[in-house]
This record gives structure tokens, sequence and C-alpha cells, in this order.
């Protein structure tokens, strides 16, 4: 089966339902960028790295910034390979074969390349670094899902680099029409 014959979750945010058991992912919001009969990939987009702004990141990577990047957030992105940054961004910006498309509206890149343009002020319009990445075998999130661990919502540019971070999980389950005071960590099944 082809990728285009089968649904799969690229470009959706997933949206942790209450009572999910592991803490890492405690009302995350997550953002899949590649997802196959292989397993998936995404970048928890609503919880800030403790401590490390992006200039403190840049200064670390001796990059030069020529513009103010106080907008530019970093994220703890998920539990696999927190050592490794990737940058979720707007489509606006890609690097010909460093470039992940996810979709019409965004896309990731994962080399040093993006910051150095980020630095100089060419960058994407809008960017969210994470360090480490959320990943699933084969199967394992759609057993996830069917087991009421998350909600799927459609990936928005607004929720993924507007809200605020608190804000980002009642954003994304309100724009799939669920009010967040209503959710239960009890799940079922009709």
């Amino acid at each position: 089966m082809s990728k285009r014959d089968a649904k799969f979750l690229d470009g959706q945010l997933l949206v942790a339902m209450p009572g999910m058991g592991d803490l890492r992912f405690e009302r995350s919001v997550i953002f899949v960028c590649e997802h196959s009969p292989k397993g998936a990939m995404g970048l928890i987009v609503n919880k800030p790295a403790p401590d490390l702004s992006f200039a403190d990141l840049l200064a670390q990577l001796k990059i030069p910034a020529a513009i103010d990047l106080k907008q530019t957030r970093v994220h703890f992105g998920g539990p696999v390979e927190h050592g490794r940054g990737f940058v979720l961004h707007t489509a606006d910006y890609s690097i010909s074969e460093s470039s992940l498309d996810v979709g019409p509206d965004f896309a990731m890149t994962a080399t040093v390349d993006i910051l150095q343009d980020m630095a100089r002020g060419r960058g994407p319009a809008q960017a969210l670094l994470a360090l480490g990445y959320a990943g699933w075998g084969p199967g394992q999130l759609e057993a996830e899902i069917q087991a009421n661990g998350w909600l799927v919502a459609p990936g928005d540019v607004g929720v993924v680099f507007g809200a605020r971070d608190d804000d980002k999980w009642g954003a994304a389950l309100r724009s799939i029409a669920i009010d967040p005071r209503l959710l239960s960590a009890e799940g079922g099944r009709a």
C-alpha cells in the first residue's frame, strides 16, 4: 500500500488526553512530521525547554546573530535524542534536500544551515526549535490513539506558532470543537 492510499497523520496535531499515564506527554501537543507504516515522528510544540533560549543555543554553536531572535522559542521536542535539534517552520523557507515538506503550510529542517539563516534574518517567517523528538514504532501510534491516549486535530499555523505555549493544548482541542473542561481521564467505547 502506498502512502497516498492510506490515511497518515503527517501535518496533524496529536493532543494528549487527560490520564495518558506518561508524564512526559501530559497535556502535550505534538506536530506529526512523518507517519508511515514504518512508524511516526513528531515534535512537542507546547513545552518550552527550561533555561535555554535561542540566543543561548546560537552562542553555544558559535553562530553570530545579526537580529533579535527573542520570538524564536526552544522546546522540549520529545524524549528521543534530546541532544538533536529540529526546526519546525512555515513552508515559505526550504533548503534543497534538507527540508521535509509537511503539508502545504509546514516544513521541518534539521541542519545547522537553517539556524545560520535565522540568525541572519533570512529564515522562515515563523519557526520553533525543538530539542529531541517523539517517536513511535510500526502500529504503536495507532494503538495509542485507539486506546484514547491521543486526539487528532488539524495542523494549524496559529496553534503551532501563534498561541502561547500554555494555551496550545486548549487551542488544539477547541479547533476540533472540544471544550477541554469536559474531558475525562476515563476512556470508553461505544
